[in-house]
């Protein structure tokens, strides 16, 4: 039986909540403590209660409710969740009704409501064959293939694969079909590019996979200093067929040309290449390229957004404070040249959350979701901004949104919800995570070591301990702790790890 209750309707066995105006988006957490609301309508439900069956068998703090509760509120008319201070949360709507379950969309049983009573149309851009004859030519078909993906992550109203699951495909004899089924897309885009002097023919098609129709296909012959029209044309011909899907209307996104010099622009090409596994190593290898687009036209914001946010990427790794301050200015440099460049936003972002100034970091983060909601590395580290801001839980469903649009980003999700997990409370889950990756950073074999302390598996908490040493071996604890885990807005949450480490290193 469903739950009826007001304009709203709790479909149980479909774990959904739909509203006046279609589907509403609720977490797995707070759509149980909605049930359990729901259930109990005259009475007031304590916070432990609420841990107790929500979270069973695991140790939560009370935080993690609070940001549960906070999101129904959002979700709901004022005034359908009452806290009861010193006691718990009681539901005051009107009062819920058992109703038999049905397939409507609507509470009312209406099959019309527009975009929302209709999933995303999801899509993968398969990487543009290179046919140019070089081998070398292929960053350029990369590019291309990169800048439409980017494009059309703008969109609000599709789900984009990302740039690192639709390139697992290149170069391999596919089967649209299965590729489609592999990704878990309807539609996928497939072209080709030759570029031959200063001439460009792209070929692209749109095909509905899951029907097996070609829906819109095209190939133009221009001039190189046509590409960004040419590109503009494609994601505008995608959208449109798309939105029919999706019922809404797409106004022209058209962009503004990045450059007008074209070797700048084929520089911030091959940067994209070589960035492209965002590991040390690649961004060292892309940074020269980019300071030599910059330097070529310096007034390409992208390239100096992407030249910000690779100087904060080496932070990542080598921890030096100089990167960041580096990246943080470079960024701000994108931004005002062009206030909408979303890379600009995320390397600001980023360095502002390991400056520790969190609420800087939260408004260019919101702003980077907001004009690019389909990037995976941006929602990546927006989620790392709600795991060192107390808010674990919501950092893991923010990854799970970023892992539904790069799938086989297996290592980079599951080293980032393992340390989400042990901020959570929920040891067994992250050990489990961490057990499924080849390669724990340093950073994650921190948290590791807490995991296996709290779990008391002293064992393996010294083991995981000294291959933390291993990398650091002339730093004391404290001084690892400090650039590994001391990210925190509430120091009282390093303060803990911190206390568990010492136990372990003391062999306590």
């Amino acid at each position: 039986m469903d739950r009826q209750f007001g304009p709203y309707r709790l479909k149980l066995a479909a774990r959904q909540l739909v509203g006046p105006e279609g589907p509403v988006v609720l977490s797995a957490r707070a759509f149980d403590i909605l049930a359990l609301l729901l259930d109990t309508p005259d009475e007031v439900v304590g916070k432990s209660t609420l841990l107790d069956a929500v979270w069973p068998g695991l140790m939560v703090e009370e935080n993690t409710l609070q940001v549960h509760m906070s999101a129904l509120r959002k979700a709901l008319d004022d005034g359908m969740i009452a806290t009861v201070h010193g006691r718990g949360y009681k539901y005051s709507g009107p009062r819920p009704v058992a109703v038999e379950a049905t397939d409507d969309q609507f509470p009312n049983g209406s099959a019309e409501g527009g975009a929302a009573s209709q999933p995303k149309p999801s899509i993968a851009v398969l990487p543009f064959d290179n046919m140019s004859g070089d081998p070398e030519q292929s960053y350029f078909s990369d590019g291309i293939t990169e800048d439409i993906i980017a494009e059309l992550g703008r969109f609000k109203e599709f789900l984009v694969i990302a740039r690192n699951s639709s390139f697992q495909f290149r170069g391999a004899v596919r089967d649209v079909t299965d590729v489609a089924k592999t990704l878990g897309v309807q539609y996928v885009v497939e072209g080709s590019v030759r570029k031959t002097g200063n001439r460009v023919r792209v070929s692209v098609q749109l095909i509905d996979a899951a029907r097996s129709i070609h829906v819109w296909g095209e190939h133009y012959d221009r001039d190189l200093t046509d590409i960004f029209a040419i590109q503009d044309e494609i994601t505008q011909m995608i959208a449109t067929r798309l939105a029919r899907q999706a019922r809404t209307a797409i106004a022209s996104r058209a962009r503004a040309r990045p450059t007008d010099n074209m070797s700048a622009y084929e520089c911030y090409l091959r940067a994209l290449q070589l960035s492209a596994n965002y590991d040390y190593d690649s961004v060292c290898k892309a940074e020269p390229v980019l300071r030599q687009a910059i330097e070529l036209d310096p007034k390409f914001a992208a390239a100096y957004a992407m030249l910000g946010f690779v100087e904060t990427l080496k932070f990542f790794w080598n921890t030096k404070q100089d990167d960041l301050q580096s990246g943080l200015t470079i960024a701000r440099t994108a931004l005002q040249l062009d206030p909408d460049e979303a890379y600009g936003h995320l390397a600001a972002g980023f360095a502002l959350v390991y400056l520790h100034r969190f609420r800087q970091a939260e408004a260019s983060l919101d702003r980077a979701v907001s004009l690019n909601p389909n990037d995976p590395f941006i929602l990546t580290v927006h989620a790392v901004l709600l795991h060192f801001t107390s808010k674990a839980e919501m950092a893991l469903e923010r990854l799970d949104d970023a892992q539904r649009r790069d799938p086989f980003a297996v290592e980079w999700y599951g080293d980032f919800r393992g340390i989400a997990l042990t901020t959570a409370g929920r040891y067994r889950e992250a050990v489990a995570c961490y057990e499924k990756l080849d390669n724990v950073t340093p950073w994650s074999l921190a948290y590791l070591t807490v995991c296996y302390a709290e779990l008391g598996e002293t064992a393996l908490a010294k083991g995981s301990l000294a291959k933390l040493r291993s990398h650091w071996p002339e730093e004391s604890i404290d001084e690892i702790i400090d650039h590994e885990m001391d990210y925190f807005e509430d120091p009282a949450v390093c303060s803990l790890f911190r206390s568990v480490l010492r136990c372990v290193d003391n062999g306590q």
